[in-house]
């Protein structure tokens, strides 16, 4: 089965050979794998997917490709202190693991931090063609056998903070809900172009969202979330079906934003992503909204990935198989790129159990313990 059609088969809710894959990758780590897979090439890797050769993606057998259009690209964009093209000044901040030094890049200037900045701010232009150069040679290259997905994550609350500030922004929403709107704006319709550029191009699926949710809360209460963001996700999910009724919309936020997902769903939401297990279960969340929703993630990045063992790993895999994955509607994912921080064993535990467990023996209790080794290259032990 190719990959596309695996990923076709899970949203709509049926049961393909296999749940469907998609794993992102920090730098530092992809640079860990390509070396521990001894593949040699071009080493240029943005974990959206802006501007990837893919080859690691491919060699794992992943399903979705991501090609990434927005200002979610500023991440990793240096080893040093820079500034990208929307004025936000971004550091390096190094952290230790037990497989070396990790880099971070953090936002540490926000050109929107005066209130008169807003007047003479000129955001990046979101159609200048060189934008959509290298999206438009993965769909030449890859849509016959991947399922392509249009990147424009960060679309509203992210890229404004990031632009004002984050407590000057949570402000400005209690005290002058206009200036608010007017900042939100400026994010909104840049990627709201690119999400329409993506879907005429020929994306099989944009992925959109902010991350509004805390570990136990949402990060703003659910009366500002409909003021301020919902008409506009809203809109964009309308003008998106509107070009492509059959593109599917998914939707990105960490934490738990268990009090939005009805609404999400109300305005046309397809996928949710990543339903955080240690913010949210899982299984009630596909209780709840399976019938409505597919989901697209939900492998423990804060826990599970970096500090348990592989057999804890190949566990998690398992049981969402079994739950959020029961009656198909699922592609499984860590929930955040993987970090320098997790042992190879356990990514491959990942892997091997989601690429080596066909949906047809999780309810017959035949599954075997699959290799943590590379794909085609033996077997590793797990111990």
């Amino acid at each position: 089965m190719k990959p596309r059609e695996r990923v076709q088969m899970a949203l709509e809710h049926e049961q393909p050979d296999r749940c469907p894959m998609q794993v992102s990758f920090t730098p530092e780590f992809a640079d860990r794998l390509r070396a521990d897979m001894e593949i040699q090439g071009k080493k240029v890797h943005n974990p959206h997917g802006g501007g990837n050769t893919y080859e690691l993606e491919r060699a794992l057998g992943e399903d979705m490709l991501l090609t990434s259009v927005g200002w979610a690209n500023s991440y990793y964009m240096d080893d040093k202190a820079y500034t990208d093209e929307w004025g936000v000044g971004w550091d390096v901040q190094a952290y230790e693991t037990p497989f070396g030094v990790g880099h971070y890049t953090e936002i540490v200037s926000h050109p929107l931090a005066e209130d008169t900045a807003i007047e003479g701010y000129q955001p990046p232009d979101p159609l200048r063609p060189e934008l959509y150069l290298a999206s438009a040679q993965m769909i030449r290259d890859f849509k016959d056998d991947y399922w392509i997905v249009g990147v424009t994550v960060t679309t509203i609350f992210e890229t404004a903070w990031a632009l004002r500030g984050l407590e000057q922004m949570l402000l400005d929403m209690a005290m002058r809900p206009d200036l608010a709107q007017r900042i939100f704006d400026i994010p909104y319709y840049y990627h709201l172009a690119a999400a329409r550029k993506l879907v005429e191009m020929g994306v099989d699926m944009i992925w959109t969202g902010d991350d509004v949710g805390a570990q136990e809360n949402m990060l703003i209460s659910t009366k500002m979330w409909r003021e301020f963001f919902k008409p506009r996700m809203a809109n964009l999910i309308a003008e998106l079906k509107a070009i492509n009724p059959q593109v599917k919309i998914a939707y990105h936020s960490d934490g738990n934003i268990l009090p939005i997902i009805p609404e999400l769903i109300e305005i046309g939401l397809d996928v949710l992503n990543p339903v955080q297990p240690a913010c949210m279960d899982p299984a009630e969340v596909k209780k709840q909204f399976g019938d409505k929703l597919c989901f697209w993630g939900s492998i423990d990045e804060q826990y599970t990935l970096p500090f348990g063992s592989a057999q804890d790993v190949r566990a998690e895999v398992l049981e969402r198989l079994k739950t959020l994955g029961h009656s198909g509607g699922l592609i499984l994912s860590p929930t955040h790129h993987v970090q320098l921080d997790t042992p190879l064993e356990n990514f491959w535990a990942m892997v091997n159990t989601i690429t080596q467990t066909p949906y047809s023996v999780l309810h017959e209790n035949r599954i075997k313990d699959p290799s943590s080794g590379r794909p085609g290259t033996g077997f590793r032990s797990f111990s």
